[in-house]
């Protein structure tokens, strides 16, 4: 069983900086791939981004590419998400989420271990 607890959420005006972090319990941090998703009032909970293992491989959504970056250091058990130039429609309840690398998929479906998620609101 591996527990996720997030922080680092908060307030921010447009183009302002947040870093999320994700720390983990449990001895098969290592094997598991992470990933961040988002879920803002009356919409579906979308996939943000995720990191693989090592950290040497990431994935990002289109809608925030080039300002967020995703990494992980398994020394530590924990996985942070550095978000810049935030924007009015980054404003949602971010969640951490893990499975078992050889789930090979990262989708809110897929994800066998979630956190109780942290609230990031951007004002315009």
């Amino acid at each position: 069983q591996v527990q996720l607890v997030e922080s680092g959420g908060g307030s921010v005006q447009a183009g302002g900086s947040l870093r999320l972090s994700c720390a983990a319990s449990g001895s098969t941090f290592s094997s598991l791939t992470v990933g961040w998703f988002r879920q803002a009032p009356g919409m579906e909970r979308e996939f943000v981004a995720a990191v693989y293992l090592s950290g040497a491989a990431s994935a990002y959504a289109d809608s925030v590419k080039g300002r967020f970056i995703i990494s992980r250091d398994n020394r530590k058990n924990t996985v942070s998400l550095q978000m810049n130039n935030l924007k009015p429609e980054d404003t949602a309840v971010y969640y951490c989420a893990a499975n078992h690398f050889s789930k090979r998929s990262v989708t809110a479906q897929s994800m066998d271990f979630w956190g109780r998620g942290t609230l990031v609101t951007v004002s315009s």
